[in-house]
């Protein structure tokens, strides 16, 4: 290699450091993530020694190991500095290190996804996203992609007809389609990261992702229909407990809550047990409707009311809502997208 292209490589390299560089300081100060500076980075300098090269290498991997995946997703979903460039500059530096762990693979699972949703069109149909298309878009990180699929992938259609025949999230959540999901990708070992791989679970990933947004969507529907009929019966609080709330939880307040999830569910994406209070919260809705019907009786207006509700209503959430509202990526596929700690929203819509 020629004097001229080291420093071309060098050049590249280095732009590639200072595109990153913002991010990475932004994610170390929201996640306190105590690191001694990088000089050569902060300085400004456009034209590195070798020596600034090499420390802004190891600093990036002493980022990496400190940075969680969940930390790398939340962050990414709700910060103004993703771009497309940000995000292919990102992608590009875990793809080009030497070794990836089991955390290389979560995060490069991630991020393709989240550069293919900030790529797509935002009324992209799901018949659009065949494997030639997610190649396509991808190129630009992945290269050119040999679309032979291998055989122990070729299920992930199989398992995104069984998640699109769900009706409630709960559904999905029991079904064992995303521990399926999640086998395939970790038993692929090192094949993961050849680039028909990566295309075909970035695929299977926005495409689950759209199943969450489509169930979640009809649970807070169905939450707020109930919340709306058990006010008309007279029912003001209602017992939560299965679903972490008190015993006699407000209905105002409960609709309250459903209404700022509505812009949480853009955060971290986990399969923890925020996602299931959203689930046992419609169990607990749909069993104090029941209860209800056993001891009141409607009044005239329900039916008035409920047919009015079939019309639409503000109180409820539109299935139209688009599901990339942040520019934000799955997440993982194999686990569920989650919302930030419940809490009452504030003025500006957040929660």
């Amino acid at each position: 290699m020629t004097d001229s292209s080291i420093s071309l490589q060098m050049a590249k390299e280095w732009r590639s450091a200072r595109t990153l560089f913002p991010l990475y300081a932004a994610l170390a100060k929201e996640f306190v993530i105590n690191l001694p500076a990088c000089q050569g980075l902060e300085s400004g300098t456009q034209e590195p020694t070798q020596e600034m090269l090499e420390q802004a290498r190891q600093w990036f991997l002493d980022m990496d190991s400190r940075i969680q995946v969940h930390q790398l997703r939340q962050f990414l979903q709700t910060t103004s500095l993703t771009s497309d460039a940000a995000l292919s500059a990102l992608l590009t530096h875990h793809l080009t290190k030497t070794t990836h762990d089991d955390s290389d693979r979560d995060k490069i699972d991630f991020l393709l996804v989240q550069l293919f949703s900030h790529c797509a069109p935002s009324r992209l149909e799901d018949t659009d996203v065949d494997l030639p298309y997610v190649a396509q878009l991808l190129e630009p990180v992945l290269g050119k992609v040999e679309l032979s699929l291998p055989e122990a992938l070729q299920g992930l259609d199989g398992l995104l007809q069984d998640a699109n025949a769900c009706q409630s999230l709960n559904e999905l959540l029991t079904s064992g389609i995303l521990e399926k999901g999640r086998k395939l990708k970790t038993s692929s070992g090192d094949s993961y990261f050849s680039p028909v791989a990566m295309v075909a679970f970035a695929r299977f990933s926005f495409l689950m992702r759209r199943v969450f947004f489509r169930l979640m969507h009809q649970d807070l529907n169905a939450i707020l229909d109930g919340l709306r009929e058990l006010e008309l019966r007279g029912v003001n609080a209602l017992d939560c407990r299965r679903a972490q709330f008190s015993e006699a939880e407000p209905v105002s307040r409960l609709r309250r809550i459903c209404q700022s999830w509505k812009v949480m569910f853009h955060a971290e994406y986990s399969s923890g047990q925020p996602l299931r209070m959203l689930v046992d919260l419609r169990g607990a809705v749909e069993s104090a409707i029941a209860e209800a019907k056993k001891t009141t009786q409607a009044p005239r207006a329900l039916a008035a009311a409920a047919g009015a509700a079939a019309g639409g209503s503000a109180g409820t959430v539109s299935p139209n809502v688009p599901e990339f509202d942040v520019s934000t990526g799955t997440q993982d596929w194999s686990e569920a997208p989650s919302p930030a700690p419940v809490e009452e929203p504030s003025g500006d819509g957040t929660a």
